[in-house]
């Protein structure tokens, strides 16, 4: 790494000027109430995708991360959806376990739930899947049929008979299809601060309550 890029990463912003304020005493008893206050406050500030969050897994050759988007959130945990027969779907499966990171820059926000890892019934799964717009069942149906992808016409051609097949029954669910529950055991709360006293809350499950503990910067 050059000196000037490390001079030009030190340079870029990560916080606008005007941060929210976080009051602990406010942060009511169940994290889920506090994510949904947040999650709001990001979509109303204008964050793109504020639904969107990392998922981290973890199987036999490592870890591994990426983006999905939140399909539910109440006091049994944070959902979302991926066929089992996937990277993250087989790790959670053969892990029970699972992490997300819902990060919101633009108010300096970050919420990170880590927990157990529990596959939804099949009638909530078929649901997510038919409630998703014909060109995302489509490509959903294409699957990976083999590691690598000779190119674009090799796509295209899987692609367009998937969207026959979704047009012709729009009842299909692929059977690989899941919703997957993360069960917390702790929801970590974090508000950026321009000092770097940044302010961190942890909820963490205790019997069928939660404890909330300040967390050092």
């Amino acid at each position: 790494m050059t000196d000037d890029l490390r001079a030009r990463l030190r340079s870029l912003p990560s916080f606008p000027r005007e941060l929210p304020v976080f009051d602990l005493d406010a942060a009511p008893p169940a994290p889920h109430a506090l994510f949904l206050d947040w999650l709001e406050e990001a979509a109303v500030a204008g964050v793109l995708a504020p639904h969107a969050a990392t998922l981290a897994t973890v199987d036999a050759t490592g870890p591994s991360a990426r983006v999905l988007v939140l399909k539910d959130v109440d006091e049994r945990g944070w959902a979302i959806a991926t066929p089992a027969d996937s990277r993250p779907g087989e790790a959670m499966t053969a892990s029970g376990r699972a992490a997300l990171t819902f990060f919101w820059p633009a108010l300096g926000r970050q919420v990170r739930v880590e927990g157990s890892v529990r596959r939804g019934d099949a009638a909530d799964a078929a649901s997510d899947f038919r409630d998703r717009p014909a060109e995302a069942r489509a490509t959903a149906l294409v699957g990976r049929p083999a590691p690598t992808l000779s190119g674009d016409e090799e796509y295209a051609a899987a692609r367009a008979a998937a969207l026959a097949r979704t047009e012709a029954d729009p009842t299909l669910v692929p059977d690989a299809w899941a919703l997957w529950w993360i069960e917390p055991g702790t929801v970590e709360f974090w508000q950026a601060s321009h000092d770097r006293a940044h302010i961190r809350l942890c909820y963490r499950a205790d019997g069928g309550g939660w404890v909330r503990e300040r967390l050092w910067p």
